[in-house]
Protein backbone atom coordinates (compact mmCIF):
# COMPACT_ATOMS: atom_id res chain seq x y z
CA UNK A 1 0.00 0.00 0.00
CA UNK A 2 0.65 3.92 -0.03
CA UNK A 3 2.99 5.14 2.56
CA UNK A 4 1.10 8.60 2.69
CA UNK A 5 0.45 11.09 5.19
CA UNK A 6 -3.55 11.77 4.43
CA UNK A 7 -6.65 10.39 7.12
CA UNK A 8 -9.04 8.31 5.40
CA UNK A 9 -11.65 9.70 3.41
CA UNK A 10 -15.55 9.87 4.74
CA UNK A 11 -18.06 7.55 2.90
CA UNK A 12 -20.11 10.60 2.46
CA UNK A 13 -17.69 11.83 -0.48
CA UNK A 14 -18.39 8.46 -2.50
CA UNK A 15 -22.46 8.90 -1.99
CA UNK A 16 -22.71 11.23 -4.93
CA UNK A 17 -20.80 9.07 -7.32
CA UNK A 18 -22.35 7.99 -10.47
CA UNK A 19 -22.20 3.64 -10.81
CA UNK A 20 -19.90 4.05 -13.58
CA UNK A 21 -17.87 6.24 -11.32
CA UNK A 22 -17.86 3.78 -8.47
CA UNK A 23 -17.51 0.88 -10.45
CA UNK A 24 -14.15 2.36 -12.35
CA UNK A 25 -12.53 3.32 -8.78
CA UNK A 26 -13.42 0.14 -7.06
CA UNK A 27 -12.10 -1.97 -9.77
CA UNK A 28 -8.64 0.51 -9.67
CA UNK A 29 -8.49 0.46 -6.13
CA UNK A 30 -8.33 -3.82 -6.50
CA UNK A 31 -6.04 -3.76 -9.54
CA UNK A 32 -3.66 -1.36 -7.33
CA UNK A 33 -3.72 -3.51 -4.18
CA UNK A 34 -3.35 -6.77 -6.28
CA UNK A 35 -2.34 -9.97 -4.39
CA UNK A 36 -2.77 -8.62 -1.11
CA UNK A 37 -6.72 -7.98 -1.62
CA UNK A 38 -9.16 -11.03 -1.56
CA UNK A 39 -12.61 -9.32 -2.06
CA UNK A 40 -15.40 -11.77 -0.99
CA UNK A 41 -18.96 -11.42 -2.02
CA UNK A 42 -22.29 -12.92 -0.19
CA UNK A 43 -24.74 -14.81 -2.46
CA UNK A 44 -27.04 -12.10 -1.25
CA UNK A 45 -25.15 -9.29 -1.94
CA UNK A 46 -26.42 -6.77 -4.44
CA UNK A 47 -25.03 -6.85 -8.20
CA UNK A 48 -22.86 -4.19 -8.04
CA UNK A 49 -20.75 -5.42 -5.04
CA UNK A 50 -20.93 -8.95 -6.68
CA UNK A 51 -19.04 -7.82 -9.61
CA UNK A 52 -16.23 -7.08 -7.76
CA UNK A 53 -15.65 -10.52 -5.61
CA UNK A 54 -12.76 -12.57 -6.11
CA UNK A 55 -15.30 -15.49 -4.51
CA UNK A 56 -18.81 -15.64 -3.84
CA UNK A 57 -20.96 -17.99 -1.39
CA UNK A 58 -22.42 -18.66 2.00
CA UNK A 59 -20.84 -17.33 4.89
CA UNK A 60 -18.57 -20.42 6.22
CA UNK A 61 -17.41 -21.32 3.04
CA UNK A 62 -16.17 -17.46 2.31
CA UNK A 63 -14.52 -17.48 6.16
CA UNK A 64 -12.69 -20.91 4.76
CA UNK A 65 -11.55 -19.23 1.78
CA UNK A 66 -10.30 -16.16 3.02
CA UNK A 67 -8.27 -18.83 5.67
CA UNK A 68 -6.82 -21.31 2.86
CA UNK A 69 -5.16 -17.66 1.00
CA UNK A 70 -2.83 -16.84 3.52
CA UNK A 71 -0.97 -14.62 1.09
CA UNK A 72 -3.75 -12.40 1.09
CA UNK A 73 -2.89 -9.98 4.12
CA UNK A 74 -6.51 -7.94 3.36
CA UNK A 75 -10.03 -9.34 3.13
CA UNK A 76 -12.88 -7.37 2.04
CA UNK A 77 -15.85 -9.29 3.49
CA UNK A 78 -18.79 -7.84 1.81
CA UNK A 79 -21.64 -9.52 4.25
CA UNK A 80 -22.99 -8.81 7.59
CA UNK A 81 -20.92 -8.46 10.77
CA UNK A 82 -20.69 -12.16 12.22
CA UNK A 83 -19.32 -13.46 8.51
CA UNK A 84 -16.53 -10.92 9.07
CA UNK A 85 -16.31 -12.14 12.46
CA UNK A 86 -15.85 -16.05 11.67
CA UNK A 87 -13.33 -14.74 8.48
CA UNK A 88 -11.59 -13.07 11.77
CA UNK A 89 -11.56 -16.43 13.78
CA UNK A 90 -10.66 -18.61 11.04
CA UNK A 91 -8.27 -16.23 9.71
CA UNK A 92 -4.28 -16.02 9.63
CA UNK A 93 -2.87 -14.15 12.78
CA UNK A 94 -1.32 -11.71 9.75
CA UNK A 95 -4.72 -11.31 7.86
CA UNK A 96 -7.13 -8.17 7.92
CA UNK A 97 -10.76 -8.56 7.62
CA UNK A 98 -12.66 -5.31 6.60
CA UNK A 99 -16.55 -4.51 6.96
CA UNK A 100 -17.42 -2.36 4.25
CA UNK A 101 -20.32 -0.68 6.57
CA UNK A 102 -20.35 -1.37 10.35
CA UNK A 103 -24.33 -1.43 10.34
CA UNK A 104 -24.43 -4.35 8.38
CA UNK A 105 -25.29 -6.81 11.01
CA UNK A 106 -28.44 -9.69 11.26
CA UNK A 107 -31.41 -9.28 12.91
CA UNK A 108 -31.62 -13.13 13.52
CA UNK A 109 -27.94 -12.93 14.88
CA UNK A 110 -28.84 -9.88 17.40
CA UNK A 111 -32.04 -12.03 18.63
CA UNK A 112 -29.74 -13.86 21.13
CA UNK A 113 -27.53 -11.52 23.14
CA UNK A 114 -24.92 -13.03 25.62
CA UNK A 115 -26.19 -12.32 28.74
CA UNK A 116 -30.21 -14.01 27.26
CA UNK A 117 -28.13 -17.30 26.58
CA UNK A 118 -25.74 -16.94 29.82
CA UNK A 119 -29.66 -16.42 31.96
CA UNK A 120 -30.73 -18.99 29.73
CA UNK A 121 -28.03 -21.65 30.80
CA UNK A 122 -28.45 -20.27 34.53
CA UNK A 123 -31.86 -20.80 34.60
CA UNK A 124 -32.07 -24.23 32.61
CA UNK A 125 -29.09 -25.06 35.28
CA UNK A 126 -31.93 -24.45 38.51
CA UNK A 127 -33.83 -27.43 36.56
CA UNK A 128 -31.90 -30.25 35.68
CA UNK A 129 -27.62 -30.37 35.49
CA UNK A 130 -27.01 -28.48 32.46
CA UNK A 131 -23.27 -29.43 31.66
CA UNK A 132 -23.84 -33.09 31.88
CA UNK A 133 -27.39 -33.10 29.98
CA UNK A 134 -27.16 -29.65 27.52
CA UNK A 135 -25.52 -29.53 24.26
CA UNK A 136 -25.17 -26.15 23.18
CA UNK A 137 -25.65 -25.63 19.19
CA UNK A 138 -24.98 -22.51 17.91
CA UNK A 139 -26.06 -21.35 13.90
CA UNK A 140 -23.22 -19.63 12.60
CA UNK A 141 -25.60 -16.96 11.35
CA UNK A 142 -24.44 -15.76 15.30
CA UNK A 143 -22.30 -13.64 16.83
CA UNK A 144 -18.44 -14.70 17.65
CA UNK A 145 -19.30 -14.21 21.74
CA UNK A 146 -22.18 -16.93 21.07
CA UNK A 147 -19.82 -18.99 19.25
CA UNK A 148 -17.26 -18.62 21.99
CA UNK A 149 -19.97 -19.84 24.00
CA UNK A 150 -20.44 -23.25 22.79
CA UNK A 151 -16.94 -24.00 22.51
CA UNK A 152 -16.52 -23.20 26.17
CA UNK A 153 -19.38 -25.75 27.11
CA UNK A 154 -19.03 -28.21 24.85
CA UNK A 155 -21.02 -26.75 22.42
CA UNK A 156 -20.74 -26.89 18.88
CA UNK A 157 -21.42 -24.63 15.44
CA UNK A 158 -23.68 -25.54 12.59
CA UNK A 159 -24.85 -24.77 9.45
CA UNK A 160 -27.88 -24.94 7.34
CA UNK A 161 -26.84 -28.04 5.17
CA UNK A 162 -24.88 -30.26 8.68
CA UNK A 163 -27.75 -28.82 11.07
CA UNK A 164 -28.30 -32.81 11.40
CA UNK A 165 -25.32 -34.46 11.50
CA UNK A 166 -24.14 -31.60 14.09
CA UNK A 167 -27.54 -32.36 16.29
CA UNK A 168 -26.62 -36.32 15.74
CA UNK A 169 -23.20 -35.24 17.30
CA UNK A 170 -24.66 -33.24 20.22
CA UNK A 171 -27.37 -36.27 21.45
CA UNK A 172 -24.83 -38.56 21.27
CA UNK A 173 -22.95 -36.78 23.81
CA UNK A 174 -25.77 -35.92 25.91
CA UNK A 175 -29.08 -35.65 26.49
CA UNK A 176 -30.81 -32.36 25.46
CA UNK A 177 -29.83 -29.46 22.93
CA UNK A 178 -30.24 -26.03 23.31
CA UNK A 179 -30.59 -24.83 19.76
CA UNK A 180 -30.25 -21.02 18.71
CA UNK A 181 -30.73 -18.25 17.58
CA UNK A 182 -33.00 -19.48 14.95
CA UNK A 183 -35.79 -21.77 16.19
CA UNK A 184 -36.75 -23.02 12.32
CA UNK A 185 -33.63 -24.54 11.43
CA UNK A 186 -34.16 -26.74 14.53
CA UNK A 187 -37.66 -27.40 14.52
CA UNK A 188 -37.16 -28.33 10.24
CA UNK A 189 -34.02 -30.82 10.98
CA UNK A 190 -35.33 -32.18 13.50
CA UNK A 191 -38.81 -33.03 12.10
CA UNK A 192 -36.80 -34.62 9.53
CA UNK A 193 -35.13 -36.77 12.15
CA UNK A 194 -38.66 -37.67 13.39
CA UNK A 195 -37.96 -36.12 16.64
CA UNK A 196 -41.53 -36.32 18.52
CA UNK A 197 -43.36 -32.63 18.71
CA UNK A 198 -43.72 -33.37 22.56
CA UNK A 199 -39.89 -33.74 23.00
CA UNK A 200 -39.31 -29.59 21.94
CA UNK A 201 -39.72 -26.38 23.76
CA UNK A 202 -39.50 -22.91 22.19
CA UNK A 203 -37.22 -20.63 24.74
CA UNK A 204 -38.24 -17.10 25.10
CA UNK A 205 -35.83 -15.03 26.22
CA UNK A 206 -38.36 -12.19 27.73
CA UNK A 207 -40.34 -14.73 30.13
CA UNK A 208 -39.19 -16.88 33.27
CA UNK A 209 -38.01 -20.08 32.69
CA UNK A 210 -38.49 -19.07 28.94
CA UNK A 211 -42.04 -19.58 29.05
CA UNK A 212 -41.77 -23.26 30.26
CA UNK A 213 -42.86 -25.42 33.04
CA UNK A 214 -40.19 -27.03 35.14
CA UNK A 215 -41.38 -30.40 33.72
CA UNK A 216 -41.42 -29.60 30.09
CA UNK A 217 -37.70 -28.55 30.47
CA UNK A 218 -36.74 -31.63 32.19
CA UNK A 219 -38.86 -33.98 29.13
CA UNK A 220 -37.82 -31.78 26.42
CA UNK A 221 -34.80 -33.15 23.96
CA UNK A 222 -34.60 -30.26 21.77
CA UNK A 223 -34.83 -26.59 23.35
CA UNK A 224 -35.67 -24.01 20.41
CA UNK A 225 -34.64 -20.68 20.71
CA UNK A 226 -37.64 -18.05 20.30
CA UNK A 227 -35.60 -16.60 16.79
CA UNK A 228 -36.07 -16.24 13.20
CA UNK A 229 -34.60 -14.57 9.83
CA UNK A 230 -36.74 -11.76 8.89
CA UNK A 231 -36.52 -12.77 4.86
CA UNK A 232 -37.59 -16.34 5.57
CA UNK A 233 -39.86 -15.69 7.96
CA UNK A 234 -41.90 -13.97 5.30
CA UNK A 235 -42.40 -16.94 3.02
CA UNK A 236 -46.00 -18.29 3.80
CA UNK A 237 -48.61 -21.82 2.65
CA UNK A 238 -50.35 -19.43 0.71
CA UNK A 239 -47.62 -18.37 -1.60
CA UNK A 240 -46.93 -22.12 -2.16
CA UNK A 241 -50.35 -22.77 -2.69
CA UNK A 242 -50.18 -19.67 -5.55
CA UNK A 243 -47.15 -21.17 -7.48
CA UNK A 244 -48.71 -24.61 -7.57
CA UNK A 245 -51.69 -23.27 -8.91
CA UNK A 246 -50.78 -20.68 -11.25
CA UNK A 247 -47.78 -22.90 -12.48
CA UNK A 248 -48.40 -26.56 -12.63
CA UNK A 249 -45.48 -28.78 -12.11
CA UNK A 250 -43.88 -25.69 -10.80
CA UNK A 251 -41.02 -27.46 -8.31
CA UNK A 252 -40.58 -25.10 -4.63
CA UNK A 253 -37.62 -25.23 -3.05
CA UNK A 254 -36.65 -23.20 0.11
CA UNK A 255 -34.32 -22.66 3.00
CA UNK A 256 -34.95 -24.15 5.57
CA UNK A 257 -35.05 -21.16 8.02
CA UNK A 258 -38.41 -20.76 5.95
CA UNK A 259 -41.46 -21.94 8.33
CA UNK A 260 -42.49 -25.36 8.98
CA UNK A 261 -45.56 -25.24 6.89
CA UNK A 262 -43.39 -23.65 4.07
CA UNK A 263 -41.11 -26.39 3.98
CA UNK A 264 -43.56 -29.25 4.74
CA UNK A 265 -45.35 -27.93 1.58
CA UNK A 266 -42.03 -27.60 -0.90
CA UNK A 267 -40.79 -30.02 -2.80
CA UNK A 268 -36.76 -29.87 -1.97
CA UNK A 269 -35.33 -27.72 1.08
CA UNK A 270 -31.89 -26.79 1.57
CA UNK A 271 -29.33 -24.12 2.02
CA UNK A 272 -28.48 -21.43 -0.47
CA UNK A 273 -25.42 -23.63 -2.30
CA UNK A 274 -27.96 -26.79 -2.26
CA UNK A 275 -30.62 -24.07 -3.96
CA UNK A 276 -28.36 -22.56 -6.19
CA UNK A 277 -26.91 -26.50 -7.38
CA UNK A 278 -30.19 -27.70 -7.86
CA UNK A 279 -32.02 -24.97 -9.69
CA UNK A 280 -28.25 -24.64 -12.07
CA UNK A 281 -28.76 -28.24 -13.15
CA UNK A 282 -32.14 -28.82 -13.70
CA UNK A 283 -33.22 -29.31 -17.29
CA UNK A 284 -34.05 -26.28 -19.82
CA UNK A 285 -37.99 -25.34 -19.27
CA UNK A 286 -38.21 -26.62 -16.01
CA UNK A 287 -40.13 -24.18 -13.78
CA UNK A 288 -38.65 -23.60 -10.36
CA UNK A 289 -40.77 -20.78 -7.17
CA UNK A 290 -37.56 -20.01 -5.14
CA UNK A 291 -38.07 -19.25 -1.35
CA UNK A 292 -34.76 -17.19 -0.21
CA UNK A 293 -33.81 -13.79 -0.27
CA UNK A 294 -34.49 -11.50 -3.46
CA UNK A 295 -31.29 -10.31 -4.49
CA UNK A 296 -30.07 -14.11 -5.01
CA UNK A 297 -33.34 -15.39 -7.15
CA UNK A 298 -33.04 -12.52 -9.37
CA UNK A 299 -29.59 -13.42 -9.94
CA UNK A 300 -30.74 -16.96 -10.26
CA UNK A 301 -33.37 -16.23 -13.14
CA UNK A 302 -30.41 -13.93 -15.48
CA UNK A 303 -27.90 -16.79 -14.83
CA UNK A 304 -30.72 -19.69 -15.36
CA UNK A 305 -32.44 -18.19 -18.56
CA UNK A 306 -33.20 -21.43 -20.03
CA UNK A 307 -35.51 -21.97 -16.90
CA UNK A 308 -38.19 -20.59 -15.58
CA UNK A 309 -37.30 -19.06 -11.64
CA UNK A 310 -39.85 -16.93 -9.60
CA UNK A 311 -39.09 -15.02 -6.52
CA UNK A 312 -42.02 -17.04 -3.65
CA UNK A 313 -43.23 -13.92 -2.52
CA UNK A 314 -45.46 -10.94 -3.90
CA UNK A 315 -43.02 -8.96 -1.22
CA UNK A 316 -39.89 -7.52 -1.68
CA UNK A 317 -37.47 -9.91 0.55
CA UNK A 318 -33.76 -8.12 0.71
CA UNK A 319 -31.76 -8.64 3.59
CA UNK A 320 -31.83 -5.27 4.40
CA UNK A 321 -28.81 -5.66 6.30
CA UNK A 322 -26.70 -7.25 3.67
CA UNK A 323 -28.17 -4.56 1.62
CA UNK A 324 -26.13 -1.54 3.25
CA UNK A 325 -23.14 -2.88 1.54
CA UNK A 326 -23.64 -0.62 -1.62
CA UNK A 327 -21.55 0.15 -4.28
CA UNK A 328 -19.85 3.46 -2.27
CA UNK A 329 -19.06 1.84 0.87
CA UNK A 330 -16.66 -0.86 -1.17
CA UNK A 331 -15.35 2.00 -2.92
CA UNK A 332 -14.88 3.88 0.56
CA UNK A 333 -13.02 0.55 1.96
CA UNK A 334 -10.94 0.07 -1.07
CA UNK A 335 -9.53 2.80 -1.96
CA UNK A 336 -8.67 3.80 1.49
CA UNK A 337 -6.96 0.35 1.98
CA UNK A 338 -5.32 1.35 -1.37
CA UNK A 339 -3.89 4.76 0.02
CA UNK A 340 -2.79 2.95 3.34
CA UNK A 341 -5.45 3.19 5.34
CA UNK A 342 -7.49 -0.02 7.03
CA UNK A 343 -11.08 1.24 7.43
CA UNK A 344 -13.89 -1.21 9.62
CA UNK A 345 -11.45 -3.52 10.93
CA UNK A 346 -12.89 -6.70 12.02
CA UNK A 347 -11.31 -7.99 15.56
CA UNK A 348 -12.22 -10.93 17.44
CA UNK A 349 -10.86 -10.50 21.20
CA UNK A 350 -8.04 -13.49 21.42
CA UNK A 351 -9.98 -15.46 24.15
CA UNK A 352 -13.66 -15.44 22.27
CA UNK A 353 -11.88 -16.47 19.16
CA UNK A 354 -9.82 -19.41 21.07
CA UNK A 355 -13.21 -20.85 22.09
CA UNK A 356 -15.15 -20.02 18.94
CA UNK A 357 -12.40 -21.81 16.50
CA UNK A 358 -12.64 -25.01 18.94
CA UNK A 359 -16.90 -25.05 18.44
CA UNK A 360 -16.24 -24.10 14.60
CA UNK A 361 -13.48 -27.11 14.50
CA UNK A 362 -15.49 -29.52 16.17
CA UNK A 363 -17.85 -28.68 13.40
CA UNK A 364 -16.08 -28.83 10.58
CA UNK A 365 -14.99 -32.59 12.16
CA UNK A 366 -18.41 -33.25 11.83
CA UNK A 367 -18.56 -32.29 8.63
Amino acid sequence: MKSVETVPRPVADFQALTPEELFARTAAAKQALGDRVLILGHNYQRDEVIEHADFRGDSLLLAKLAAARAERPYIVFCGVHFMAETADILSRSKQTVILPDLAAGCSMADMAAIEQVDECWDALARIIPVEETVTPVVYVNSAAVLKAFCGEHGGITCTSSNARAVMDWAWARREKILFFPDEHLGRNTANKMGLPRDAMIVWDPFLPNGGNSTEAVRKARLILWKGHCSVHQMFQPAHVDYFRKKYPGVKVIVHPECHEEVVNRADLVGSTEFIIRTVSSASAGTAWAVGTELNLVNRLKREQADKRVFFLSSTVCQCATMFRIDAPHLCWAMENLADGHVVNHIVVPDDEKAWAKIALDRMMAVS
